[in-house]
């Protein structure tokens, strides 16, 4: 990292005041995430258009997760501020348009360009955060980051549910316009340029394979629809040998040779299909197994979500006297224990499920926030926002694949069936998650200790990247 001379006072405060914009954009899109699964009843209702319900969640999903290398990437050439508030101005144009659909097509319509805008927001806003702040300092802010998203998973269902039910619900999606609103206005006063734009020769085919790749496979994976998902992936194939020949890549091909970058992909992928795939069928359980409804789903998720925020909140503090790879490789650890000991209570009472499922958030926030930080620190200037914005996808196609693939170990007569069944279906879940994290935890020993992070003066991320 390189060093960079001490912030004025003046230069401080427009930070502060700049980060707290970023903040509230990383709100907003999680808050919109979270907020408009209880209003979907309503929407059906009003709209019609019941064989489209799923399409709201899934086009979102879709646009947010392709679009993101995009964005990434072509920050790292054309600059990461005038991108992050193109991204802010999209989203929330697409949240007017949500709000005022007349049919359900209309809506699908308008979740895609509301998704393309949420693909920039997180990876742009973690990006410039790994620019603007040292390591020390970066982990606090990503940290405090990952409270807001936790909040805004905790607090999107009641808020949704209550707009709902007290005004309508196309207020679901008005909610998001005045936090939208506020980002965009202090970013574009306070937001410095922390990029460098420069020239570069754009890889069209690589983009369009990337993009047609990753979008068959995530909405192959998402429907269970492995007619559109292994084509997907021989696209992807495709463009990564098509990235490789290529001297300005969409992927950093580059970074990838490296070894903190690489694991910090792998080791997302894992956790990714882990925990998003273990997740995906939690309430199943609560409500076949465990006998409880709609609240005993939310029971059992919230507790994986709260480790996982307050995890990530103790490993910045850690930073300063723990490296980095030592914070990952007790993430795995934990999550390798945790998973193995999920396989031997399937039958259990679900608090023993939701207890053990905190550990498992522990674990996430321990693992990721430490890789991603370690690829930041590894990233040269120029790559850093497809770096970042590739350990998230990394993460996002995990999940889908984990979801995926977790769905046929279960099987759909287990599925149906609940009760026994249905746990001991779940138990080779646990079994498979219990895998992949245990790959994840062998993978970390091969991360390099290092030192702890110091308080650095805050600088941007370094000129060029060392070999690992």
């Amino acid at each position: 990292m390189s060093e960079a001379s001490p912030l004025s006072p003046d230069a401080r405060r427009a930070r502060q005041i700049a980060t707290t914009g970023l903040v509230l954009g990383v709100f907003l899109a999680a808050l919109e995430s979270s907020v408009v699964a209880t209003a979907m009843p309503s929407v059906i209702a009003d709209l019609g258009g019941q064989r489209l319900y799923a399409l709201p969640f899934a086009v979102y999903l879709l646009t947010s997760t392709v679009s993101s290398p995009l964005w990434g990437r072509a920050s790292d050439v054309l600059g990461r501020r005038r991108l992050y508030l193109i991204g802010v101005v999209l989203f929330l144009l697409g949240s007017a348009l949500c709000g005022l659909a007349q049919s359900m097509g209309w809506l699908v319509a308008a979740r895609a360009l509301q998704g393309l805008g949420a693909g920039a927001v997180l990876p742009l806003t973690l990006t410039i955060i790994g620019e603007t702040y040292s390591l020390a300092e970066r982990g606090r802010v990503q940290a405090f980051i990952s409270g807001v998203w936790g909040l805004s998973g905790l607090l999107g269902p009641l808020l949704g549910g209550w707009l709902t039910d007290t005004l309508s619900w196309r207020w679901t999606f008005y909610a998001s316009l005045p936090f939208g609103l506020a980002s965009l206005l202090i970013a574009w006063r306070h937001l410095r340029e922390t990029g460098t734009p420069r020239p570069a020769r754009l890889d069209w085919a690589g983009a369009a394979l990337f993009t047609l790749g990753s979008g068959l496979t995530v909405w192959g994976l998402e429907g269970r629809a492995w007619p559109l998902a292994l084509p997907g992936l021989l696209i992807l194939l495709a463009a990564v040998a098509v990235e490789r020949r290529h001297p300005d890549p969409l992927l950093p091909m580059r970074a990838l040779a490296r070894r903190a970058t690489a694991i910090a992909f792998t080791g997302n992928f894992l956790g990714g299909a882990a925990y998003f795939g273990v997740i995906a069928y939690l309430p199943l359980y609560a409500q076949g197994v465990g006998g409880g409804g709609a609240t005993g789903a939310g029971a059992i998720l919230t507790p994986m979500l709260v480790g996982w925020t307050l995890t990530s909140i103790l490993s910045a503090r850690l930073l300063t006297r723990v490296p980095l790879a030592r914070l990952a490789q007790v993430g795995f650890l934990v999550l390798t224990g945790t998973f193995a000991l999920l396989t031997l209570v399937v039958h259990a009472p679900l608090w023993v499920t939701s207890a053990l499922g905190f550990v498992v958030g522990m674990g996430m926030g321990f693992a990721m926030l430490s890789l991603l930080l370690s690829a930041q620190e590894e990233a040269a200037r120029p790559e850093l926002g497809a770096v970042t914005s590739g350990v998230l996808f990394a993460r996002q196609m995990g999940g889908a694949l984990g979801v995926a693939l977790m769905a046929l170990l279960i099987g759909s007569a287990a599925i149906a069936a609940g009760g026994p069944a249905l746990a001991e279906g779940l138990r080779r879940a646990y079994v498979f998650a219990f895998v992949l994290v245990a790959a994840g935890f062998a993978l970390s020993l091969v991360l390099r200790a290092g030192k702890p992070a110091v308080a650095q003066t805050p600088g941007a991320a370094r000129e060029t990247s060392g070999a690992d």
